[in-house]
């Protein structure tokens, strides 16, 4: 906050008790002008969300002789011009320089490209670029907001590809919700990328893209919120039943969502060996008998839920060892816990508000995880796409396949090695730098 006050150095002492009393925490405080008229103070606060920061202002507002001038959101001044830029690799210093770069040289370079398109991979950026794209349907927690909106968050998971991976990323903002034009719009652009990333996009919308994109496209395409998700809650699981000694076939797990992530998760929890799963919806258990499911939920139902289940998320949550949940806020109490198997886990990944709230969850569970960052075991994609998408361009793979999502969840759990492993960290951290690097050798290697 940028204040004016009284020319009263006292102020600034009651400035600093009237934002403690409101809850606030001052990290820096400033006089960054001083005359006979007033003070212009600079004040740095710590708040604990956006409500609590109008709070403090109006806190120091109401001061006597103070003046609230200006407010700053230091989030919303980190994306000011936003978070990415594009630069050049080679030097532009001269007019040899620039005859290499472009014209006349570059000319040499692409006649080479339309003799012998392979080389496209070798003479461009296209072997270490990825396109993300998405519509701004399904945009992390905020529904379906378009895509002038979804642009920071696609700025920055091509921020992150960049810093995890050194992939150059680029965002694609479509201003479509038909999946023909989306499929056509990816397919013209696909010539400048090496794979494409597909994001915040809503279910049963994405499943069709990615499909006809894959069977369309030779460079891999990969839906993050699904395949990101799914290896990233695998290779949680896996550590988390090495803490409660547990095997993946033996267990009975309950899915809630049966949405993008929750069958990305479903299908790859099957294929590393799952045998029980149930999946729970708004109206309850998935269960192929049911005549009124939709067309995406009866194809989940007829590969899960064995012992056909039925009932809302208590009643199938009875005497199962692992709740997954990627739906909605609140769903599950913490006390329902006290029915699951013994020793059961529970990931609660609904963000930014999870299905039970993981310190009650804690009270009941052997080990509990969540998609938050201010609790252990956050489950987090990060973990995952940056080094999928290098190992494909690495490979310059033409296609994902599921023993690529398997190796590289494999990948992820074993960089917590015997030692380090325990309930509060089954999963390393985002920042690990060996992540990255298991992730691509593993898809490398399949």
């Amino acid at each position: 906050m940028r204040l004016h006050t009284a020319p009263d150095h006292g102020v600034v002492g009651a400035v600093a008790t009237g934002i403690s009393q409101a809850g606030g925490i001052v990290t820096a405080m400033d006089v960054s002008e001083s005359s006979h008229e007033r003070l212009v103070v600079d004040v740095t606060c710590s708040a604990a969300d956006a409500d609590h920061a109008k709070l403090l202002e109006q806190a120091v507002d109401e001061i006597d002789g103070v003046t609230v001038h200006k407010t700053s959101d230091r989030t919303f001044l980190l994306h000011l011009g936003g978070k990415i830029e594009v630069s050049s690799k080679v030097p532009m210093r001269n007019r040899d320089d620039l005859s290499m770069a472009y014209t006349p040289g570059v000319g040499r370079v692409s006649s080479a490209i339309a003799e012998h398109p392979e080389d496209v991979w070798r003479l461009t950026t296209k072997g270490n670029t990825v396109a993300v794209v998405t519509d701004g349907s399904a945009v992390l927690g905020l529904g379906n907001i378009g895509p002038g909106a979804a642009l920071p968050v696609m700025e920055g998971k091509a921020a992150l590809f960049k810093r995890f991976a050194d992939i150059d990323a680029w965002p694609i903002c479509l201003d479509t919700q038909d999946t023909d034009e989306i499929v056509r719009a990816v397919e013209l652009i696909a010539p400048g990328f090496g794979g494409i990333n597909l994001e915040d996009i809503a279910a049963p919308r994405c499943f069709e893209i990615e499909r006809r994109l894959r069977a369309s496209l030779d460079i891999p395409v990969f839906h993050d919120d699904q395949h990101g998700t799914a290896i990233v809650v695998l290779a949680a699981l896996t550590n988390a039943l090495r803490v409660v000694k547990k095997q993946i076939a033996d267990v009975r797990i309950v899915v809630s969502g049966g949405g993008a992530a929750g069958t990305a998760i479903v299908t790859l929890l099957l294929a590393a060996g799952a045998a029980d799963v149930v999946v729970v919806d708004r109206a309850g258990a998935l269960c192929a008998d049911d005549e009124t499911l939709s067309g995406a939920h009866r194809q989940l139902a007829e590969v899960t839920n064995p012992r056909r289940a039925t009932g809302d998320l208590h009643t199938v949550l009875t005497g199962a060892d692992v709740f997954i949940g990627v739906s909605a806020p609140r769903i599950l109490q913490p006390e329902w816990i006290k029915d699951m198997a013994t020793d059961p886990v529970v990931f609660a990944l609904a963000n930014p508000d999870p299905e039970v709230d993981p310190v009650e969850a804690d009270k009941y569970a052997a080990v509990v995880a969540s998609g938050r960052s201010d609790y252990p075991n956050q489950i987090n994609n990060v973990l995952a796409f940056p080094g999928v998408f290098r190992g494909l361009l690495d490979a310059r793979a033409s296609e994902i396949t599921v023993e690529m999502l398997l190796r590289a969840a494999k990948a992820i759990a074993h960089v917590v090695d015997d030692d380090e492993l325990n309930p509060s960290f089954i999963i390393p951290t985002v920042f690990h730098p060996d992540v990255p690097k298991a992730v691509a050798a593993a898809v490398r290697g399949a």
